[in-house]
Formats: C-alpha cells, structure tokens, sequence
C-alpha cells in the first residue's frame, strides 16, 4: 500500500482558510496539445484565483508539453504520479495506433482511465487548498474566478440530483455502483447523482482522505483497487466520498455548469459554432469541443478571436 494517501488531515476544521489557493488540472496527450495550447492561452486571458496550472501528462509526451510551461504552469509526468508497476506500452489490438497501460494487478487500462487516476493522484503531489479540472479541449471566452468554487469555507461539488434515477444514463450508473465498491459503500446505498462535468472542483485533503479510505477497505493500493474495475469515473468516486461517506462535510452542491460542452455529432460551421456560444448560460464561461469530433483548432482560435499571425 501507498501510505502517502493516508491522511491525518480532516480531523480538525472542514472548513477551508480564508482565502485558499486553487490550482486548475488538466490531464492531456499529444494529439491534443494544440488544443492544450489554446487552453492555456485563454486561461491565462480570463481566469483569475489561479495559483499553478498543472498539465498531466505521459512520460513520452513531456518534452512536448514543456513547452507551455510558464511560471505558473508545471508539467507533471505520470511517473511521479502512478506507481512504476503500471507499464504503458503500445497496444498491437489496434496496430499500434492507441496506447494501453499493463500490469499484473489490475485490468488493462486505456488512456482516458489513466487520465482519471492521474487526476485523483495530483492531490499528492500539489500543495494547493483547492484542485479545479479542466479538461484540454475546453477554452474559457469570459472572464472567471476560481472563488465560485468556494463559499463560506467550503467547496462546491458539482452534482445533478437524481438525475441516474431516470430511464437512461446506464453507463453513469455502472461508475456509480461502481464508485460505490471503491469505496466500501454497501450496495444497497444506491446513489441517484451524477458528478460528472468538467470545470469543476474537489479539495486536496478530501482526495487524501478518500484515497485513503480506499486503500483500507481493499489493503491494497487505491491505484490497483480502482483500475480493478474497467469502468470507472474519478468524478463519481469523489462525489459519493464526500456525499455518502463524509455526508457532504467541506463542501456544498452546484448544478450549474460553468462549461458549455459539444459533446457529440458533426463538428461545427462557423455559424453553428457563432449559434453555440451564443446559447450558453449566463454562469457559463467555457465553451468544450470534443477533441474526437474533430472540429477544426484553427477555426476555433479564429471564432474566438485568438487566431496567431
């Protein structure tokens, strides 16, 4: 077991310091540095509250993202986040073209699963209060503060009330039990929630304290406990730690999301992309375009004014 995620913190206060530190999160891979990139770019323009910008990233991809490292903005390998067990190698199921991430002690993972540990394992290697996620196809096109993510001395934890008890959402309820499982929740505290967004924000000691957790209910490394399972949501595990194990303490609920996200169909003309941000709400300060949709980078840049000479 990793003893590092045990935590002594949460013994004390709940409650945050006066005014604590953020660190937005962003886990990415090199087809999408360009998007990466135009992140950056607008994060830098219109987000304020930000202490440091972690990118997350494979080791073979570091260099490449060393380049948008300022300072404020790190670039953080995997190696020092996973343990050294887990081996990435490229995946001969898809002629070499995708990557798949082997051990011995849990299933084989693809990228968008290590993205998620990645994330919940950066608590571990911050010192920031507050961890925001963002992901690397979003760019932010109105000016925002991280202090929406904190009021009175806790944090806001995004959550759509019992949305997974209406037809649909299957894949959501199966992270959901299996967030549940994790976490040695018993099965019959079924959760209705969903968790999952991006823009949002979890605090660094709860982190701490779930994988914690985690780790005491399976003996084992919350890495391995987790990757045991191939269908998992980092978003859900956090949400029901801190809302049926903790009963919410440190944090209160939002629905509202901050980001407009494209999620899937064709990419956008430029009137339909006009059209879209356009529509977004008025909480809303991020506009995400899913990188497998394929929406053109430039095009984007161009519509929101931030096209390069």
């Amino acid at each position: 077991m990793n003893k590092r995620f045990v935590p002594d913190a949460l013994a004390g206060s709940n409650l945050l310091p006066r005014t604590p530190a953020a660190a937005v999160v962003t886990a990415s891979y090199a087809p999408d540095f360009e998007r990466c990139r135009l992140l950056c770019e607008t994060l830098d323009r219109h987000v304020s509250g930000v202490a440091r910008h972690y990118i997350l990233v494979e080791h073979r991809d570091v260099a490449l993202f060393r380049q948008l490292e300022t300072s404020r903005r790190t670039v953080v390998d995997e190696r020092d986040l996973l343990p050294r067990w887990l081996h990435a190698v490229d995946d001969p199921l898809s002629l070499f073209r995708r990557r798949v991430w082997l051990s011995f002690r849990t299933q084989p993972l693809r990228g968008w699963h290590v993205q998620q540990l990645r994330r919940i394992a950066i608590a571990a290697h911050a010192r920031e209060d507050v961890l925001v996620f963002c992901d690397s196809d979003v760019a932010f096109v109105k000016p925002f503060d991280c202090g929406a993510f904190w009021r009175d001395g806790m944090t806001r934890l995004f959550r759509r009330d019992g949305v997974l008890a209406d037809d649909g959402h299957d894949e959501h309820r199966v992270w959901s039990r299996n967030a549940g499982a994790a976490l040695g929740i018993e099965p019959s505290m079924a959760s209705v929630h969903d968790y999952i967004s991006t823009l949002i924000a979890w605090r660094r000691d709860t982190v701490l304290a779930m994988c914690g957790r985690i780790e005491t209910v399976h003996g084992r490394d919350w890495v391995e406990a987790v990757g045991r399972a191939r269908q998992f949501s980092e978003c859900m595990i956090y949400g029901r730690y801190v809302d049926d194990v903790l009963d919410g303490a440190g944090h209160f609920h939002g629905s509202e999301e901050f980001c407009r996200v494209h999620w899937t169909g064709e990419a956008l003309s430029d009137d339909e992309f006009r059209r879209f941000v356009a529509g977004m709400a008025p909480e809303q300060v991020a506009i995400g375009m899913q990188s497998f949709i394929g929406t053109d980078i430039g095009r984007i840049r161009r519509l929101i004014g931030l096209d390069r000479a």
